[in-house]
């Protein structure tokens, strides 16, 4: 229950980037100082993805591991992004 619940939070996380992109820009502009608004999109449609895939039963340990992986990746961006900056 608690999986699905934090899946739905990631997804729900990765919508609002569509309705709100403003809120995530400034976040955002850290891992991807050029076209920033497109990868808020982007962005939030990969948490969308990856939190739909949390929820299911079928496809919780493929999102589990897309999750960690993409944190990974997200993270290692921010940090690239403050040492060039």
């Amino acid at each position: 229950m608690m999986l699905r619940l934090a899946g739905l939070v990631i997804a729900g996380t990765g919508a609002a980037h569509f309705a709100a992109p403003e809120l995530f820009n400034p976040i955002t502009k850290a891992a991807f100082p050029e076209n920033t608004r497109e990868w808020t999109y982007g962005v939030g449609a990969v948490e969308v993805a990856l939190g739909l895939a949390v929820t299911s039963k079928k496809t919780r340990l493929l999102g589990l591991a897309g999750t960690a992986g993409y944190a990974y990746w997200l993270t290692s961006r921010v940090r690239a992004g403050r040492a060039e900056g």
